[in-house]
C-alpha cells in the first residue's frame, strides 16, 4: 500500500513570519529606548547622575516627664568622586575649606584608595555655617558635593553614660550588618548601643542630574527612581532628667556613682558616674580630640562606674544574709545573740550597743558579731547535709537577687561583680573549709563583689517585699512599639514576704532609731529604710556606701551611692542619697543644711 505524501513546504512561512514578527518587536523596543525614552542613555554617563544617600533623622529622646533630652541638628558632609576631582584647582579649594596641602592630599589619597568612581566622605560633619559658605563655591570643584546628616545636641550636659555616644562605623559593623557603608555611624554606647536599630531609621536615595560645573540641574525622571528616608524611632526614657542633674551636681568634686531606680518598673531614674563629662563633647568634628583627651585623663571619666565599678558591698549586703538566715529557718527574727563591741571575737563590731540583740536591732546598729553568728549558724546547721549543701542554699537564694551575673537588659556593658562559688573554695581550700574560713562574706567582704546597679536593685527587691524588676532604660517607644517582655516580669525571691517585712522596719530605724547610723541623715515626714556601709578598700581608703528606699511602705525610688575613697557610709553616700530621695519625691529640698555640707565639704578631708 502506497502511503499518502504529506506536504510541509506550507509551514516554512510560518516559521518565517514569527521570526519577522519578533525582529520587528525588538526593533520597536530598541527604538523606543534609544530615541523615545532618554533614560538610559542618561544612567550610561555616570558622570552625569548623582545618587545621594538620604539619611533619616535619628530617633528623639526624651525623659519620663516628657522633656526632650537628645534631638538632633543638620549638619553636611562634603563628599568626593576621586576620579571626577583630578583637575580641580587645590589651592583655592584648600584655602576656601581652610586646610593645607597635605590635609588635602592625604583625604584624596584615602578617598581614591577606596574607590575612583564611588562617593566617600572627604570632610564629615560641616556646620551649617560653613556650610553656607562653602556650597555656593561647589560649582568650581566637579567631583566634590554635599550630602545632608543629622547631628546629636544635648540641651543639658547630663546623663552622658546613659545616652552614650555615636562614632563612624568600621569593617566589622559593615560586615554584620548590610545597612551600613563606609562613612556611616552607629551607635557606641548607651542608649544609642542597645536600640541602635529603633533609633536609625532607614535610609532613602535621591537620584540627580548634574551638569559638567558640578551643579544640580534636575531630578533624575522627576524623582521616579527616589526612595525617601523613614526617620527613627523616638523613645521614652525611665529617667528624670531633673533629678539626674542634681545627683551630678552632688557628686561635683567626688569620685563614685549613684542609681536610683523605680521600684514598680526596674526604670533607671538616674544613672550617676563621677566624674563625668558633656556629652556635646563626643559630638562633631571635635569628637576625636575631645575623645582622646578624656580617654587620658587619670580620672577616668569616660568609665561608667555606675556598671562597671565593682566593690565590697560590706554593711550594706547584712540584710541578704538576714534574709536568708530566717528563710533557712535555723533562727527568727527574734533569735537573740551576744555582742562585746570591739571585743568581740572572730568578727569584732564596731561600736559597743546594747547586748544581746535581734534582727531589727542588729541592722539598726550595724552589728557585725550578729550576722556572723546567724551565718555561722546557718552553715552549720542540721537541716542540711555539710557545709557544702548550706553554702549552695545560700548561694542561689544571692544570686536571686541579680548578683554575681550580669543584667539581661538594655543597659550594655553592665558586668556581673562576683559570688563566689562552692567549687571556688573547694579549689582554694582543697575541700576543707567551713563557715569560719569564709567568715568574711557574712558582712560584706572577702570575694563578693557588686556594682552600684545591682546595690541599688537590692533595695529595690526589699523594697517590693521579695521581688523585683530587671534594670532598664527604656520607658515607652513614642510609637506604641512594645518594649521587651523581660523588663515587665517579675524575678521573684524565694524568700517569704514577711521576712521583708522584718528587714524593712530594721533599715527604718537605721535612719529612725536613737543609735541608726543614717539617723542624721533622717528626712521629715517621708520615713526611708535604708542600710549604710563602709567597704574596705584594699587599695586605699575604704568606700561610703549606702543602699535604700523612700516611703518605707509602697516605695518610689530605691537608691544605691558609692563614694569612693571617702569613708564612712554615714559621713557621705547616706546624706546623698537622702537628698536625691527628697528631691525626687518632694520636688524640692528642705534640708539646706545637708545639701551645703555634701557640696561644700570635700571627701578628701575624712581620710
Amino acid at each position: 500500500m502506497i502511503k499518502n505524501k504529506i506536504n510541509y513546504s506550507g509551514r516554512q512561512y510560518v516559521i518565517i513570519a514569527a521570526f519577522v514578527a519578533v525582529a520587528l518587536i525588538i526593533a520597536v523596543k530598541l527604538f523606543s529606548i534609544q530615541v523615545l525614552d532618554d533614560k538610559y542613555k542618561r544612567s550610561s554617563e555616570n558622570n552625569t547622575l548623582r545618587h545621594i544617600t538620604q539619611y533619616p533623622a535619628r530617633g528623639k529622646v526624651y525623659d519620663r516627664n516628657g522633656r526632650l533630652v537628645v534631638f538632633n541638628d543638620a549638619v553636611y558632609d562634603l563628599m568626593i568622586i576621586p576620579g571626577l576631582a583630578r583637575d580641580i584647582d587645590t589651592c583655592s579649594f584648600c584655602k576656601l575649606l581652610d586646610i593645607n596641602n597635605e590635609t588635602y592630599n592625604k583625604l584624596y589619597d584615602k578617598a581614591r584608595k577606596y574607590s575612583w568612581v564611588t562617593p566617600s566622605v572627604f570632610i564629615s560633619q560641616i556646620s551649617k555655617e560653613e556650610y553656607g559658605h562653602i556650597a555656593e563655591m561647589m560649582y568650581h570643584y566637579p567631583g566634590f558635593y554635599f550630602q545632608t546628616r543629622s547631628l546629636r545636641q544635648y540641651p543639658e550636659a547630663i546623663a552622658a553614660h546613659t545616652f552614650g555616644s555615636i562614632g563612624e562605623v568600621g569593617r566589622r559593623d559593615i560586615e554584620e550588618d548590610g545597612y551600613y557603608k563606609s562613612g556611616d555611624y552607629i551607635g557606641r554606647s548607651g542608649i544609642e548601643r542597645s536600640y541602635e536599630r529603633e533609633l536609625r531609621g532607614s535610609k532613602g536615595m535621591k537620584i540627580v542630574v548634574v551638569d559638567v560645573h558640578n551643579r544640580e540641574k534636575e531630578r533624575f525622571m522627576d524623582g521616579r527612581y527616589d526612595t525617601l528616608p523613614e526617620h527613627g524611632k523616638d523613645i521614652i526614657l525611665g529617667l528624670d532628667s531633673g533629678l539626674q542633674a542634681y545627683g551630678e551636681f552632688l557628686m561635683r568634686g567626688k569620685t563614685g556613682s549613684i542609681v536610683a531606680i523605680e521600684p514598680a518598673t526596674g526604670q533607671i531614674l538616674a544613672m550617676v558616674s563621677a566624674p563625668s563629662y558633656d556629652p556635646n563633647e563626643l559630638v562633631g568634628r571635635q569628637r576625636s580630640a575631645n575623645y582622646s583627651r578624656l580617654l587620658n585623663d587619670t580620672l577616668k571619666p569616660l568609665v561608667n562606674r555606675a556598671i562597671s565599678g565593682t566593690y565590697p558591698p560590706g554593711s550594706t549586703f547584712k540584710m541578704i544574709n538576714g534574709l536568708i538566715a530566717v528563710q533557712s529557718g535555723v533562727i527568727s527574727s527574734v533569735t537573740e545573740y551576744p555582742c562585746d563591741g570591739p571585743e568581740s571575737a572572730p568578727i569584732k563590731c564596731t561600736h559597743h550597743h546594747h547586748s544581746p540583740v535581734r534582727l531589727h536591732d542588729a541592722i539598726e546598729n550595724s552589728c557585725n558579731p550578729y550576722f556572723w553568728q546567724a551565718f555561722r549558724d546557718m552553715l552549720g546547721a542540721a537541716r542540711f547535709e555539710d557545709t557544702r549543701d548550706a553554702y549552695e542554699f545560700w548561694y542561689r537564694l544571692v544570686t536571686s537577687f541579680g548578683l554575681g551575673t550580669a543584667f539581661r537588659t538594655d543597659i550594655p556593658y553592665t558586668v556581673s561583680g562576683n559570688i563566689p562559688t562552692a567549687d571556688f573554695y573547694d579549689k582554694l581550700y582543697r575541700g576543707n573549709w567551713n563557715a569560719l574560713t569564709v567568715r568574711s562574706l557574712s558582712i560584706g567582704q572577702g570575694e563578693i563583689l557588686v556594682t552600684p546597679l545591682q546595690l541599688a536593685n537590692i533595695a529595690a527587691a526589699i523594697g517590693n517585699e521579695g521581688f523585683f524588676y530587671t534594670p532598664h532604660y527604656i520607658r515607652a517607644f513614642a510609637d506604641g512599639t512594645p518594649i521587651d517582655t523581660a523588663f515587665t516580669q517579675k524575678n521573684v525571691i524565694d524568700i517569704e514576704q514577711r521576712h521583708f517585712k522584718d528587714v524593712k522596719r530594721g533599715m527604718q530605724s537605721v535612719f529612725e532609731g536613737d543609735h541608726g547610723t543614717a539617723r542624721l541623715s533622717r528626712i521629715d515626714s517621708i520615713p526611708v529604710g535604708g542600710k549604710t556601709g563602709t567597704a574596705e578598700n584594699p587599695h586605699g581608703p575604704d568606700h561610703s556606701i549606702f543602699m535604700g528606699f523612700a516611703p518605707v511602705e509602697n516605695p518610689q525610688i530605691a537608691i544605691a551611692v558609692v563614694v569612693e575613697n571617702a569613708g564612712f557610709g554615714s559621713t557621705w553616700a547616706a546624706p546623698i542619697a537622702s537628698l536625691m530621695m527628697e528631691k525626687f519625691i518632694r520636688g524640692d529640698i528642705r534640708r539646706p543644711w545637708v545639701e551645703k555640707r555634701v557640696l561644700t565639704d570635700n571627701p578628701e578631708n575624712e581620710k
